[in-house]
């Protein structure tokens, strides 16, 4: 297992030692020892598993209380997976990672406590397994407008795509007035 860094520290790609063959692969997405020996010590409480339509923007998404920190990685299909640092705090406060994670490539992103989350289906469609630090908590959960210019994501949408999103996604706030961490 390789642990690569991002533009923002804390978000780490890990490329998992793949074993492949005549007939498919093998890997482990996660492992309690070697995410520990890296420095990544997590507590994994809740798996989600999400499939999507091409097009498909889900996110921004965080929660504000019972904050989760997230291993996001694709099983079939190929999304752009984006991270923003909400940690008021922080030096990369504001800014965005973006890696694409596929099927193919075989990534895997973590995203920490503190950041916004959200990603775009480039595939037809994409099954996106995600480990979660804590629980899913509606009555806690914010969104971040998907496309304020305040934040600039480029986004990598063709011409010929059309967006799919959700009423909650469509009603994201601006980044200027979201609730931030510490």
């Amino acid at each position: 297992m390789k642990v690569e860094p991002t533009t923002i520290p804390d978000v780490k790609v890990i490329r998992p030692q793949v074993f492949g063959d005549l007939r498919g692969f093998f890997m482990e997405a996660w492992n309690a020892e070697k995410f520990l020996a890296a420095g990544l010590d997590q507590n994994f409480v809740q798996d989600n598993h999400s499939r999507s339509a091409r097009g498909t923007l889900r996110g921004l998404h965080y929660q504000l209380e019972q904050t989760q920190g997230k291993l996001v990685y694709v099983v079939t299909g190929s999304i752009f997976d984006v991270a923003v640092d909400l940690r008021r705090g922080s030096d990369s406060f504001g800014q965005w990672v973006g890696v694409t994670l596929s099927e193919e490539n075989h990534k895997v992103l973590w995203v920490p406590p503190g950041f916004a989350h959200g990603f775009l289906v480039q595939s037809d469609y994409a099954d996106v397994i995600y480990k979660c630090t804590d629980f899913y908590a509606p009555q806690h959960e914010r969104t971040v407008s998907w496309n304020d210019p305040a934040l600039n994501i480029d986004w990598p949408v063709p011409d010929d795509m059309e967006l799919l999103l959700s009423t909650k996604d469509q009603e994201g706030v601006p980044f200027s007035a979201a609730e931030y961490f510490p």
